[in-house]
């Protein structure tokens, strides 16, 4: 049985905001709205690539530059530049999983420590939080733009280790991304996957210690955990 955790530490992208407006905003720029998933997956496998290459650069950066290599194939109704600055912005404008806000509020009365670990920009979840009513069940909220490198590497999670002031073996990452979850085990921290589309998990990664089909789901899971 897993150890308890003192600090849950949240990925941010897909697994509290909910991304699928954004197909929209590829709509309204001309491109097909299929265009979002393969976009976002793009985004991560450069992303992966440069942190593997020793590299870090910035998820706005990288998905901007990203953008411009898609939209080069579609009929777009205005300039690719605008194009770009049109999606790009739709991320800051994103909401929360309709699960989120009870599963955040269950766990922070639970007496757990929140905090956010994202490849992204800790501002864009500072506004989302802040939206929502949530950011103050949040103690930090972390960005890999002062890590050594992108999650799923080891020093995005040493990093998040570092400035909570405790041990990997205390934390919890949740996540919806398999390669997240196995990067935080690889890392020694506990793992919980929230699978709300009931896919499989992969057999190539570490299995997850909790996988729960929302968020409040969670902090039931845990209540069962021995100290």
């Amino acid at each position: 049985m897993p150890t308890k955790p003192s600090v849950v530490v949240f990925d941010v992208n897909e697994t509290l905001s909910d991304m699928s407006p954004l197909a929209e905003r590829f709509a309204e720029t001309g491109a097909p709205a299929s265009l979002s998933k393969l976009w976002f997956a793009a985004l991560l496998r450069d992303g992966f690539a440069l942190t593997a290459a020793g590299d870090n650069v910035a998820f706005a950066e990288i998905g901007a530059e990203a953008l411009r290599g898609l939209l080069a194939g579609s009929d777009l109704t205005t300039a690719t530049d605008a194009a770009v600055e049109h999606i790009m912005q739709g991320m800051a404008g994103l909401g929360l999983h309709p699960d989120v806000p009870d599963g955040v509020t269950a766990l922070k009365a639970a007496g757990y420590r929140l905090v956010t670990l994202t490849n992204g920009s800790a501002s864009v979840a500072e506004k989302l939080f802040t939206a929502a009513g949530i950011r103050d069940s949040f103690d930090r909220l972390l960005s890999v733009e002062d890590a050594s490198a992108w999650k799923p590497a080891r020093g995005a999670y040493d990093y998040a280790a570092t400035a909570c002031g405790t041990d990997p073996e205390k934390m919890l990452l949740v996540a919806v991304h398999p390669w997240d979850i196995h990067g935080a085990a690889r890392a020694g921290l506990g793992t919980a996957w929230i699978n709300r589309s009931g896919a499989p998990y992969p057999a190539y990664f570490t299995e997850p210690d909790y996988s729960v089909a929302s968020l409040p789901d969670l902090a039931g899971a845990l209540a069962n955990t021995a100290g």
